[in-house]
């Protein structure tokens, strides 16, 4: 296969990149923590801890946890928000020779169980707001080993007040009895005295188990070896060489990290990403506090900006952050989900930033494919496909299509999971005989190797015989001055099947259904337009901030059963 797209690439980025420079992510961040020592490496709060202090720490948790007999490549729970303990047991349990298993905090009991119980985690690392949830759960797990944090452990003197206020003025924290579980500084402290056993870890040990949204059926762990992370992380810092090179130039990268640190795209382009570059992670616990969120970014002058559609979206509606210093600002990357023309233009208008959409899932560590770092416009396509990466568009038989045709996009390169934990034949359905994953996602990939998304397989809404995307309605609904936030989803229909119908947040409290039908009809073909509109206050998302459509259309055919 021919790779048109490397003819885009820009100077400087590689074709391929050596995934072999090291033996394991281990490696990667061992090297970063003896070459950038004294650098501030996160900040949290206002309170930074340096590169030399995350490797002290996270050496002292890996002695803690071995201590436990826990046997080379046990799967160890990690269950907090973006505070400053998750970098240090993220690197901690790796460099004890385990896996992560990253759970999101605001998981159900019900869901927490079935992660717990397929993943077999014998640990568990969970900030104390979230351990009543791991009580009503942890007898029917594999779960041995309990370490309760709290949101205030790392914060010096400051960490009382925060302390206090979450338990007793906000009550953020459940009653909950752990038996035997110990305090995140205990175990730090008790670590210090022990002896750290550095473990042989290679390519080929698993570092993740990224448990997928779940969107279609029970959750499936992507099993994420050390080189398909280290490829991802290598490949990213590769393509965002071109921007970081532009004036002015800056002494440390600055990554503002409000996408949770346990989604895989918070993790690589954030958290590892910055490892290998020497840079600071600012981390925000509450990205939905969009008013507190644009107090953290007045105090610094930031680099990077990875972020969802939402997230975008919002920070651009909430006051004060157009006063932000965005004078060194030099990539805004997209990701997650679809970004609206309608937001990446004022965005950029905002920030003087473009927003470089990419595209990837956990199954891929995640970048498969991404805009240049430094382009100049939105295009609203995903980019082209990442240095030592292929993409095939093909059709439901698994042949290629030709360029501008639609077919599901399927990716080949080293940033790809080994396979789903414990599933072999969810696997097999996901992979192609000449080794290509199968996203799912339908895409069209145009003669100068650009891709775009067209939308996923299970969205696509069947008009009288038409197939319409919901990516392209909703871009042209929330390019309406009057709508903040839309969602579009397929209803049945006698006449046509199908029907399009729109959930709409307003900005506008004036607007009205007809305004909208009015507006769509002036940028789609008739059979586009959706036939229904419905008002909400706010839509449901998943803790990334992505739109869950599912949900909408399950309740609609809920309320026609």
């Amino acid at each position: 296969m021919e790779r048109i797209w490397l003819k885009q690439y820009p100077a400087g980025v590689p074709a391929d990149i050596d995934v072999t420079q090291y033996p394991s992510l281990v490696a990667l961040l061992e090297e970063s923590f003896a070459k950038f020592r004294d650098r501030k490496a996160f900040i949290c709060m206002d309170k930074s801890i340096t590169y030399r202090e995350l490797d002290e720490m996270s050496v002292a948790l890996g002695a803690y946890l071995q201590s436990k007999g826990l046997a080379k490549g046990a799967r160890i729970a990690l269950m907090m928000p973006n505070v400053l303990q998750y970098p240090v047991a993220t690197a901690a349990v790796l460099r004890a020779g385990y896996a992560v298993v990253n759970v999101n905090p605001l998981y159900t009991p019900r869901e927490l169980e079935h992660q717990l119980k397929d993943s077999g985690a014998e640990a568990i690392i969970v900030l104390e707001n979230f351990a009543a949830t791991v009580q009503k759960v942890i007898a029917r797990t594999a779960v041995k080993h309990v370490i309760v944090g709290s949101m205030g452990d790392m914060l010096g003197f400051k960490g009382l007040i925060v302390n206090l206020v979450v338990r007793k003025v906000k009550k953020m924290v459940p009653a909950w009895s752990l038996p035997g579980a110990v305090p995140f500084n205990d175990a730090l402290s008790a670590g210090r005295g022990m002896t750290f056993a550095k473990p042989a870890i290679g390519p080929d040990d698993v570092a993740f188990l990224q448990y997928t949204g779940g969107t279609t059926g029970l959750s499936k762990g992507a099993t994420l070896l050390h080189r398909n992370i280290l490829a991802n992380v290598l490949q990213n810092d590769a393509w965002l060489q071109p921007a970081l090179r532009k004036p002015p130039h800056v002494d440390q990268l600055f990554i503002v990290c409000a996408l949770p640190l346990y989604h895989i795209f918070a993790l690589t382009a954030c958290f590892l990403l910055a490892m290998r570059a020497g840079g600071v992670n600012l981390l925000i616990p509450n990205p939905r506090d969009m008013p507190g969120f644009v107090k953290e970014l007045l105090k610094y002058q930031i680099n990077s900006f990875p972020a969802v559609n939402t997230l975008f979206n919002g920070l651009l509606h909430t006051p004060g952050f157009d006063q932000v210093d965005f004078s060194k600002l030099k990539i805004s990357n997209g990701g997650g989900m679809a970004v609206q023309k309608a937001v990446a233009e004022k965005w950029l208008k905002v920030t003087g930033c473009s927003i470089a959409e990419g595209y990837g899932l956990s199954e891929t560590a995640p970048t498969l494919t991404c805009n240049p770092a430094d382009v100049e416009e939105f295009n609203g396509s995903i980019g082209v496909p990442v240095p030592s990466t292929w993409i095939s568009i093909r059709d439901d038989d698994g042949n290629e299509v030709p360029l501008g045709s639609p077919g599901e996009i399927c990716a080949k390169g080293p940033q790809i999971m080994s396979g789903y934990w414990n599933r072999p034949d969810e696997t097999a359905k996901v992979m192609t005989a000449d080794g290509f994953f199968r996203t799912g996602d339908i895409g069209i990939m145009t003669a100068d190797g650009y891709t775009k998304i067209v939308d996923r397989k299970k969205d696509m809404i069947l008009v009288s015989g038409f197939n319409v995307y919901p990516n392209e309605v909703e871009d042209v609904i929330a390019s309406h001055p009057g709508v903040l936030e839309c969602a579009v989803v397929g209803v049945p229909d006698e006449r046509t099947t199908e029907a399009v119908k729109a959930f709409v947040v307003k900005k506008d409290p004036n607007l009205t259904a007809a305004d909208i039908i009015k507006f769509c009809h002036t940028e789609l073909t008739n059979y586009k337009v959706p036939k229904q509109i419905e008002f909400r206050d706010a839509l449901p998302k998943t803790n990334v901030g992505k739109i869950l459509r599912r949900e909408l259309r399950d309740e609609k055919k809920q309320a026609a059963a």
